[in-house]
């Protein structure tokens, strides 16, 4: 598939999962459709063999990472990059082994997804998207703990020139074409929804 502007471009991509914890979890509106599209999201990312790069903010206080996107992480990494980078700071790219995690990947365009939308997400994806990257974020992977905290979150995001997206179009961006033998396994993803 032709690289377009504002699409997703399958060799290009590495998924950023940014501080589904535990804790941070328990409290967040939307959490259990929020976590079943993250874990949709890490099993795709195992499809077109894309990594992924996971931050925990302080797993001490905030705990690990929620326990369904930590089995699909792991089953992930049996064919793909995981790398799972802790943090303090609410912006991940103030942390070095973040930056030098997502380097690492050698992909040039960031899928984010992750909890709280306006806070840690909107901190990573603006400062991404000053460093050059191609940034999308996934607003039915993403939450607040309230609801007008995300909406205003993205909607902040889109003014700044990130593409804010959903997971099925990510998912269908990369895949690009369907009656293929990969078709039938993202639909059995998708179906999971």
């Amino acid at each position: 598939m032709p690289f377009h502007t504002g699409l997703v471009h399958r060799a290009s991509l590495v998924l950023v999962l940014i501080d589904v914890q535990e804790r941070l979890a328990a409290v967040m509106e939307r959490r259990d459709d929020v976590v079943a599209t993250v874990v949709r999201l890490v099993r795709f990312a195992e499809l077109i063999g894309a990594p992924i790069v996971v931050t925990r903010q302080y797993p001490d206080g905030l705990g690990d990472t929620v326990p369904g996107i930590a089995h699909a992480l792991e089953q992930a990494a049996r064919t793909v990059s995981v790398t799972v980078v802790d943090k303090m700071s609410f912006c991940a790219c103030d942390e070095p082994a973040f930056l030098e995690a997502l380097y690492e990947t050698s992909r040039s365009q960031v899928v984010v997804a992750g909890m709280e939308t306006h806070i840690c997400v909107t901190q990573t994806a603006l400062t991404l998207a000053k460093k050059t990257y191609p940034v999308q974020v996934v607003a039915d992977a993403c939450c607040s703990r309230r609801g007008a905290d995300h909406l205003t979150a993205l909607d902040r995001l889109r003014t700044a020139g990130v593409v804010v997206t959903t997971a099925e179009s990510v998912m269908y961006e990369a895949v690009s074409r369907a009656g293929t033998e990969e078709f039938k396994r993202l639909l059995a993803i998708v179906k999971e929804g």
